[in-house]
């Protein structure tokens, strides 16, 4: 049996098929689920490293950065419906580069035909990746789209900040993430949502540089928007609810998110009902100590770090999906907060399982505090 590809590589056979056929709409895309680690693993070389003296600006960080290796504008809400049950919701729109920015400048130059792709204005150096899903206690929905980087396909723009696949659009209303519009038309299911906040925007780590690894050597930019309200309407096999509740936004990029020692992560964004939110996460060596990170985070734009030493996870209950056994419980104990909490998934089937599969979807917060939240688990099935 051959080898199954890294994922670049079907996204690359992925690229080609549709220039060749020059589809003018993405479709979506089903085929063998490959690991986080294919996406973001350790393959860096030509990109652009995270540099911890670059800082974060707005609005022109909330755009593409099309040197790094890879990004995400990732969305997780936690809402209410009009019927009073929990329905969670994501959507991630993800940017792959296939090759670095100059090298691919050097290929074009080099061409021997006098006509060349890029002169058709088709052509791209990088793809777009979207996933929706919306989840309730018994039924979990995912979804992906794919296409290659165009105006008219897939792109992020500013005035007012677009990013989209197709007709699944985040619009803003000028240079800034919010206050916008989200609206995600699947087979499935669709939403469509109003989104705003008043909050400042979160940096993580060290004002937005966030290491990965003990030694430091994988890190990444990243700044959050955790106090999201949302209203809008979510459409489940035909049947339209009403909705309400409160989101959270991740923004983050890089060239190489996972060492080769690195087999996955554990991460959890968490509203308390004391007004605070808690973004932790977990990455999981293969020979060595977990590698901790947190932040505790107000809406007044304050906030505090978490020191690795002070967090304790424990997994709680592990539930089977196809064979797989995923860590669908935790107790999670800081006592420099004064934290000892419980997470459980509201559906513990919510496993994604597209293209790259993993496990996301919302948890609910017992013990020291109440609340809620979303868990995302890469690693478990490779």
């Amino acid at each position: 049996m051959m080898p199954k590809p890294p994922l670049v590589m079907q996204a690359c056979l992925l690229l080609t098929i549709t220039m060749l056929t020059a589809c003018s709409k993405p479709s979506t895309l089903t085929s063998t689920p490959s690991s986080m680690a294919s996406l973001l693993g350790d393959d860096a070389a030509g990109y652009t490293a995270v540099d911890k003296q670059r800082k974060i600006s707005f609005p022109e960080d909330h755009l593409s950065h099309d040197d790094f290796r890879q990004e995400w504008w990732y969305l997780t809400a936690n809402l209410e419906t009009d019927e009073g049950e929990p329905l969670g919701l994501q959507w991630t729109q993800f940017r792959v580069a296939l090759s670095p920015e100059k090298a691919s400048e050097q290929a074009s130059e080099k061409a021997a035909s006098p006509t060349r792709l890029t002169d058709s204005g088709w052509a791209s150096n990088h793809i777009f990746m979207t996933h929706g899903a919306v989840t309730t206690k018994t039924s979990h929905l995912a979804e992906e789209r794919w296409s290659r980087r165009h105006p008219r396909l897939a792109d992020v723009s500013s005035n007012p900040l677009t990013i989209k696949i197709d007709d699944w659009q985040w619009t803003g209303t000028g240079e800034d993430l919010f206050p916008a519009r989200l609206r995600v038309d699947a087979e499935q299911f669709s939403y469509q949502l109003t989104l705003q906040t008043s909050a400042p925007y979160q940096l993580q780590g060290e004002q937005g540089y966030s290491i990965k690894s003990a030694d430091a050597s994988v890190a990444s930019h990243y700044y959050s928007q955790p106090f999201i309200r949302v209203s809008g309407t979510v459409t489940i096999d035909g049947e339209h609810h009403s909705v309400n509740g409160d989101a959270w936004l991740d923004r983050e990029w890089s060239s190489q998110f996972l060492n080769k020692t690195q087999a996955g992560w554990d991460w959890f964004a968490l509203r308390l009902t004391d007004g605070s939110s808690l973004m932790l996460f977990q990455l999981r060596e293969q020979d060595k100590p977990s590698f901790y990170s947190g932040r505790r985070m107000f809406a007044d734009g304050s906030g505090r770090n978490i020191a690795a030493k002070d967090i304790q996870l424990q997994v709680a209950n592990w539930h089977e999906i196809d064979s797989v056994y995923y860590p669908v419980a935790w107790n999670i104990s800081i006592p420099s907060e004064s934290i000892d909490i419980r997470t459980q998934a509201l559906n513990p089937d919510a496993r994604v399982p597209l293209t790259i599969s993993y496990w996301e979807g919302p948890v609910i917060v017992s013990g020291s505090h109440k609340g809620e939240g979303y868990m995302e688990l890469t690693g478990y099935d490779h």
